[in-house]
């Protein structure tokens, strides 16, 4: 039996010694024995390999037997090399850089470059090559690293030299500011899907952290015409084997090579004009196949991209069988800067383990990504999974940060940070608020600020509307809170105090609310007008535009996602409504030859009432419908994504009589479609709404029933869709039908980037056309021009309706 059992112990320990996983580490280096950063080491015929580090350092983990290892780098001629692998060993390799030869072509003068054949051969295969797969599925690691080169001791007031030290950066304020690592499961399918989960991550400095590494971020697909790295990019970028490609690019061959059989052609790629959204470097293109083998492509300031001032691609293909060439290895690397800060990193991704025939449920690619909690592993298992060894730099860096995750986590710290943070200033009583936390409780209090409490208008004169919020995060696996605000609004010249009151629950996916008090509120429920910018415009312009009426209310609400593209919502509500007469004439300005408009905007001259007193009780509900089921799922919850079909939506209001006193009764039907960032390629993007709207009945109902529409009557607004750029506020509402359509189109830079001057500023053009029809209005039609940098809108606008001439003007937009 001991003899039985000593067999036994052996034979697990043997078994066990045979599926080991061993390791083949090494250098790679080039001229003059400098290291070569991220190049690629794979085994010949497989899909299993990996890439060298920064400083040119490889890992494998592998079980015993006999490999053929292929090193490669862009730029460099491959070298293979048989190991026999019984146990772990140390390979170093030394790649000299390829060399290009030019065939024996003669170019005669004003002749062609022989590039240009083979770029078309390219361009004629494209489609081939962009739909020859159906399906696959793969594995992904994923590193990203960005440092801080350089950033001034202090900024604005702010210490940098504290925030950093305090973030584990070294004395000079430079350092890793991010490190983060993943591992995916990716899966495609034809034409678009794609369903990716992250099965491990690991981020510097957060103990129970995951990464927002997302594959598809990593995507970059030259067979399509066109890059929408929107953020990075306000126009689609020009792949050099685009359809159009000719047109925006010159080309020269370097040379050609051979490489396992394949003979490699290297083409320079060369923008025509340097303000195009294009590239610079080189594509390699393999002979007969006319595919795409490798490229070293970049992209600058030049091409007016956003956020960096470079932005390196480096793409890698293998063959995964006979026919089909996939990504290996893809990194982006970046350099950038502004007002004394830069910046640099890398994100690379290394794709092992392809199924051109996997088995997929088309179900499944609803979610397009699933990121939670829990993947977070320890260091010996990243020490044996990480495909790209760590520098010593980033070792530290774990090291360090992680000592002071451990730290930051601590109750004695969060009361600490909370207590430095909670710190009375008088700058933030007058301005931008108070703010108090308590981290390990997860409460947030806000006091609003005092100097933006303050209003004025004709009603009320000097206002105070001053308010306060708290909140609790109760849903700790979809980050959701529990809000409660309150706010006092009390008029010092109409004398009236008022109230509001509310609270917000999370009940799973949806909201219930509360809300109830008194309050003087505008007579337009889209409230266009800022109470803001018309204090400004009434104290120093004598013009007052906001209308306002006293509102005591109760409300409740339950609202949310139903399910996937589906979200409705229910509000029933009642309320005493009373008009409220001007109590003041005071201005700055112009108290001569400018008289106030009553607060009535149906007789400017005269402050008769608008309606009298009344009470309503109406119940609302809305839905609507985007025709996407597709989500992305992260540890604080789903977030559905948008449709490439418009949204639907319909609402009903009924108004009715004889509850809690309600002197109203009506029916209120409408129905709207609208979608939004319609990409149009290189021509922009377009959006659009379309709305119509009938009270079936309307029995009794006042004016704070009717159908309001969002206008503009001033210099300064606040960009929104569906907004007139200059219609009233007021005297276009209506009891009856109602017909509204809104087009806006964003040429992103397609005009300007023509016009050096203006294309140096950044700027997009805009165009806006706004149509209205009302049984008050007929026909009002309106017409925008614009240009926009960052969150400043000029636009110029002409209208004109049946019952008036024709209108222009110019309007400055800021979007807060």
């Amino acid at each position: 039996m001991k003899l039985t059992l000593f067999f036994a112990f052996f034979l697990c320990l043997t078994v066990n010694a045979f599926a080991q996983q061993l390791s083949i580490n090494g250098k790679i280096t080039g001229e003059n024995d400098k290291p070569i950063p991220f190049a690629s080491v794979y085994i010949k015929n497989t899909t299993q390999g990996t890439s060298a580090n920064s400083e040119g350092n490889y890992q494998l983990q592998l079980k015993a037997g006999t490999y053929e290892l292929q090193f490669k780098a862009v730029g460099y001629a491959q070298q293979s090399k048989v190991i026999t692998l019984s146990q772990s060993q140390v390979v170093n390799i030394n790649l000299k850089a390829e060399t290009y030869q030019l065939k024996d072509i003669t170019i005669h003068a004003g002749g062609e470059d022989p590039a240009y054949a083979i770029i078309r051969k390219a361009i004629k295969k494209r489609k081939t090559y962009l739909n020859e797969v159906n399906a696959y599925s793969c594995d992904i690691y994923i590193k990203g690293l960005q440092k801080l080169l350089a950033a001034p001791k202090k900024f604005m007031g702010f210490d940098v030299q504290k925030a950093t030290s305090e973030a584990g950066l070294d004395s000079s304020r430079t350092g890793i500011v991010y490190l983060s690592e993943s591992e995916s499961k990716y899966s495609y399918m034809r034409p678009d899907l794609v369903h990716e989960v992250q099965v491990s991550s690991k981020v510097s400095g957060y103990n129970r952290a995951f990464s927002f590494n997302r594959a598809s971020d990593m995507q970059v697909n030259f067979y399509q015409n066109f890059e929408n790295w929107q953020r990075m990019s306000n126009r689609p970028l020009v792949s050099p084997i685009a359809e159009n490609a000719l047109f925006y690019y010159n080309y020269k061959l370097i040379g050609v090579t051979v490489e396992n059989g394949e003979t490699i052609n290297k083409i320079q790629v060369i923008p025509k004009r340097s303000y195009d959204p294009c590239f610079e470097g080189y594509i390699y293109i393999l002979d007969d196949s006319w595919r795409l083998s490798a490229l070293q492509l970049y992209i600058t300031k030049k091409a007016n991209i956003n956020y960096v001032d470079t932005l390196k691609i480096n793409q890698q293909f293998y063959p995964v069988d006979n026919k089909v060439w996939m990504p290996a290895t893809i990194k982006f690397e970046f350099t950038g800067g502004l007002l004394g800060f830069k910046l640099g990193g890398y994100f690379i991704s290394v794709y092992k383990n392809y199924d051109l025939n996997p088995v997929l449920n088309k179900k499944d690619f609803e979610e397009r990504i699933n990121i939670t909690r829990g993947h977070d592993k320890d260091s010996v298992y990243w020490a044996n999974e990480r495909p790209i060894p760590l520098t010593d730099e980033e070792k530290k860096d774990y090291e360090v940060k992680g000592k002071l995750a451990a730290k930051r986590e601590s109750k004695p710290y969060l009361d600490s940070l909370d207590k430095a943070n909670n710190t009375f200033k008088l700058t933030n009583l007058l301005l931008t608020g108070i703010d108090t936390r308590n981290r390990y409780k997860k409460e947030y209090f806000h006091y609003n600020g005092i100097l933006p409490s303050l209003l004025y208008n004709t009603v009320e004169g000097l206002t105070i509307n001053y308010g306060a919020s708290y909140s609790k995060m109760i849903d700790t696996v979809n980050d959701r809170f529990l809000v409660v605000n309150a706010r006092v609004r009390y008029g010092f010249s109409d004398h009236l105090l008022n109230g509001v009151a509310g609270i917000s629950i999370p009940v799973n996916r949806m909201t219930l609310a509360f809300n109830g008090g008194s309050d003087v509120t505008d007579l337009n429920s889209l409230q266009p007008v800022s109470s803001i910018v018309n204090s400004v415009y009434t104290l120093f312009r004598r013009e007052n535009y906001q209308k306002l009426y006293q509102k005591q209310f109760a409300s409740a609400s339950f609202s949310g996602r139903i399910y996937g593209g589906l979200q409705a919502g229910v509000i029933a509500e009642w309320a005493n409504r009373k008009w409220l007469p001007n109590s003041t004439d005071y201005s700055f300005f112009h108290k001569t030859d400018r008289q106030f408009t009553s607060n009535n905007p149906l007789t400017p001259t005269q402050d008769s009432p608008l309606f009298p007193e009344n009470q309503s009780f109406k119940i609302s509900f809305r839905a609507s419908y985007d025709f996407s089921n597709r989500y992305e799922t992260y540890p604080f919850g789903r977030r559905y994504l948008p449709s490439k079909y418009p949204t639907i939506g319909v609402s009903y209001t009924k108004g009715i009589s004889g509850i809690l006193g309600s002197d109203v009764s009506y029916d209120q039907l409408s129905a709207d479609i609208s979608k939004s960032d319609i990409d149009l390629g290189f021509y922009g993007q377009t959006s659009f709404f379309i709305g119509a709207g009938k009270f079936l009945n309307a029995n009794k109902i006042y004016y704070p029933d009717y159908k309001q529409f969002d206008g503009n009557q001033l210099l300064v607004y606040k960009p929104t869709f569906n907004r007139f750029l200059l219609l009233d506020y007021y005297n276009f509402s209506t009891p009856d039908k109602y017909l509204e359509g809104h087009l806006e189109h964003n040429f992103s830079g397609f005009i300007t980037n023509k016009i050096p001057f203006i294309r140096d500023l950044k700027l997009k053009e805009i165009i806006d056309l706004n149509y209205l029809y009302t049984p008050v209005l007929k026909n009002y039609t309106e017409l925008g021009f614009g240009l926009q940098r960052g969150p400043v809108r000029v636009m110029y606008g002409v209208s004109y309706n049946s019952g008036s001439n024709i209108r222009n003007a110019v309007r400055v937009g800021i979007s807060l």
